[in-house]
């Protein structure tokens, strides 16, 4: 059935553990506009899938510009991310999250959008892979694939941002949101480097 093919796939894309993931995880720990950001997320793949099954796909695979943009500015914006996670671990004082204010919904749902739209692997599984895949389905079939799609990453966000709130008792500790933002730092670091190698 295409609906659940549609869901598997994209869930086996989404789970990866990747920059958006984890800055949900840590959205969702600090209890901090957890339902705007997991809104944005699964809206933008929706919008993203939606746009793939329409062709922008094979627009955007002969477009080398547009793939430079998205690299470039990907990699810097995760190279920023990852120092300011980086400051972050280095300064126990202001990592639990009673013990800073909470950052506006602006600057989070900006931050947000910086993770989904300028990772170009973004969309590499959503216009690309999970459009192409619809796209084999004929004309109704590639609507229930994407539907199945999309209500994959709608699944997945929604949790990852409201059910990460169990682990909360074992983040009252600076030390766990230390170890959380390193990981954090390191991870996009790498992420970045792999974006820029050849």
């Amino acid at each position: 059935m295409p609906y659940l093919a549609g869901f598997a796939t994209a869930l086996s894309l989404i789970v990866a553990i990747g920059a958006q993931n984890a800055f949900v995880l840590r959205q969702g720990l600090r209890r901090e506009h957890v339902l705007p950001v997991v809104l944005t997320c699964a809206l933008s793949d929706a919008l993203l899938i939606s746009s793939g099954i329409l062709g922008l796909g094979a627009l955007l695979t002969r477009s080398q510009l547009a793939l430079d943009i998205a690299k470039w500015g990907g990699a810097a914006f995760l190279y920023t991310y990852a120092f300011l996670a980086a400051r972050r671990a280095f300064n126990p004082s202001a990592i639990t999250p009673t013990s800073n204010a909470p950052a506006a919904l602006r600057t989070v749902v900006l931050a947000c959008l910086g993770f989904t739209y300028l990772n170009p692997h973004v969309y590499l599984d959503t216009v690309v892979l999970l459009g192409s895949l619809a796209n084999q389905r004929g004309t109704m079939g590639r609507w229930l694939y994407g539907l199945g799609a999309v209500t994959a990453s709608f699944t997945w966000f929604f949790s990852l941002g409201f059910f990460s709130r169990k682990l909360t008792p074992t983040f009252a500790r600076p030390r766990s949101w230390q170890y959380l933002d390193t990981a954090i730092a390191l991870l996009m670091t790498t992420l970045a480097t792999w974006m820029l190698l050849p």
